[in-house]
């Protein structure tokens, strides 16, 4: 099986690469690389310089260009670099090959985003989730990393004949995938049965991009702990609590943050963990207003939401991180009433976007909180009213 060690340890010292394509603007890549970026300190690492280049499509032995790879091979040996972090996915010959050249550790965007993930996993369904996720990002790259494998079954009739040491890898992990597979099967059973003995309770999900305060606003509104960091991926397994607004009962759950580019097989072996999405009556989709791309992080969530059938539902837009939206863009000079103009005008253009479905909020601050409870409110009693007409007992 994969190595149980940690792909980044703390206070590494990295470097990052990115490559600005036809599709994409030089604009565009400085955000990917500055989330990359974030993404290596959540991880424990440190960023030490930003490589970037533009190439009409990448090179198909080293990702970037010759040239390029030269001066990040010099600067590696110059600054004594531990690792070497691509934006883009790497094929196992290309980390191969720009390894032998760095004389550095290679990863990329997903390796890095597992790591983070494996870090984090505390329940048995996320750890199995985040196993599985590894090995079928480690399976098409086992050319050349079969040291990276136990050498499990390696001993006297374990072999076929003539079956080489790469084949025998292949083979390792695909039983291994198949394994947890199952096992992941037995963990959904019981957390479907789980679901099902909730009774008949309007379900509420918290989705977003990743770091826009679900945690906080799940503390809030249900009065209870649940774990917030101001770090990627803070919140991996889970979380649902009861909560009663008014004398009328409700299920809220926080769920995994999203992300651009996240790795295809961690959508895949999280697909189970956001049933709970999937199966909310109610989605409160939360935005960091202060983030400078904080639409484009409402198009990947959206998508994401596509991907898993639970974009028809019903949506709150909660924009979060009002204090710190105040912070960023207004300064002493900006006089009070131009303030109230900005506001009301941001405001006035998500209230017509989401068909007045959205409500701005400060978490941290507990600004306009009451506001919140009383959307979320009315919202769980029309679903009352929609999915159980009878239960008029809350009302």
């Amino acid at each position: 099986m994969i190595e149980k060690k940690q792909i980044i340890k703390e206070e590494e010292k990295a470097v990052l690469v990115g490559v600005i394509q036809q599709e994409h603007t030089e604009e565009q890549v400085n955000e990917y690389l500055a989330e990359l970026a974030f993404l290596a300190e959540t991880a424990g690492a440190i960023t030490i310089k930003i490589f970037k280049q533009r190439l009409s499509h990448p090179d198909s032995k080293t990702f970037v260009g010759k040239g390029k790879l030269d001066e990040i091979r010099q600067y590696v040996a110059a600054k004594d670099i531990d690792v070497v972090i691509f934006d883009d996915e790497l094929t196992g010959s290309q980390i191969q090959n720009i390894e032998k050249e760095a004389k550095c550790r290679v990863i990329d965007r997903s390796d890095l985003i597992l790591d983070i993930f494996a870090r984090r996993a505390r329940t048995a369904q996320a750890k199995v989730q985040v196993e599985l996720a590894q090995y079928q990002y480690i399976l098409p790259r086992l050319k050349g990393m079969w040291s990276h494998l136990e050498r499990q079954g390696a001993g006297i009739g374990s072999r076929g004949p003539g079956e080489t040491e790469i084949e025998t890898d292949r083979r390792i992990v695909k039983d291994k995938i198949t394994l947890l597979r199952k096992r992941l099967q037995e963990i959904d059973k019981q957390a479907f049965t789980q679901r099902k003995d909730r009774g008949e309770f309007i379900r509420v999900a918290l989705v977003g991009y990743t770091n826009v305060g679900k945690s906080t606003i799940m503390n809030l509104i249900s009065k209870s702990e649940v774990f917030a960091e101001n770090k990627l991926f803070a919140t991996l397994d889970t979380t649902t609590r009861k909560v009663v607004f008014d004398n009328t009962p409700f299920l809220l759950s926080d769920t995994v943050g999203f992300i651009r580019k996240l790795p295809h097989h961690l959508v895949e072996s999280f697909k189970s963990t956001l049933d709970e999405v999937r199966e909310a009556d109610v989605l409160l989709h939360v935005v960091d207003i202060s983030h400078a791309k904080y639409e484009d992080q409402i198009d990947v969530v959206n998508k994401t939401l596509q991907e898993l059938k639970a974009f028809d539902k019903p949506v709150v837009t909660i924009f979060n991180k009002m204090d710190l939206y105040r912070e960023k863009y207004f300064d002493e000079w900006v006089s009070d009433e131009v303030k109230q103009d900005i506001e009301r005008d941001l405001k006035e253009r998500w209230i017509n976007v989401t068909n007045n479905n959205c409500v701005f909020v400060s978490a941290i601050e507990k600004q306009n909180i009451e506001e919140l409870r009383t959307i979320i409110l009315h919202k769980v009693r029309d679903m009352y009213q929609i999915k159980y007409p009878y239960k008029t007992v809350f009302f």
